[in-house]
């Protein structure tokens, strides 16, 4: 049996879906392996980062890491916040981690997903066809 599509090129049915899924996660488990340090130092620096906040405005350790990753995650629900100026200035460099931490996550998420499309279904499916 094969796939067909008037934007696709034909698509063996050996290929789809479950290769595309497989490809996918062992790049994407692939990207992350390689990126575990960098993701780790982020992790681990958030923590401590806020840490020093809940120390800066006596928060208990545990609400201190819960706001750090909600706002590292740029999540920010708001039932916490620093009130002191070197709190708030933390809490930027925690912020700009966090896009960092997102930025990478996301790449590796393309990137995968590109492989694996191009893999299972190929660049002729990304061109247009001259077919009406």
């Amino acid at each position: 049996m094969v796939y067909t599509d008037s934007n696709l090129s034909t698509i063996p049915d050996h290929r789809l879906p479950m290769q595309f899924t497989l490809d996918f996660l062992k790049v994407f488990l692939n990207g992350i392996w390689l990126t575990l340090p960098l993701l780790s130092s982020f992790t681990v620096t958030v923590a401590v980062l806020g840490l020093i906040v809940g120390r800066i405005e006596k928060w208990t350790p545990f609400n201190a890491i819960y706001w750090s990753f909600i706002t590292a995650s740029t999540v920010g629900y708001g039932d916490i916040r620093p009130s002191k100026k070197r709190s708030k200035a933390l809490a930027i460099a925690i912020a700009l981690i966090g896009l960092m931490f997102t930025g990478i996550i996301v790449a590796i998420t393309v990137a995968s997903a590109t492989h694996a499309f191009e893999v299972n279904v190929g660049m002729e499916a990304l061109t247009p066809s001259d077919d009406p």
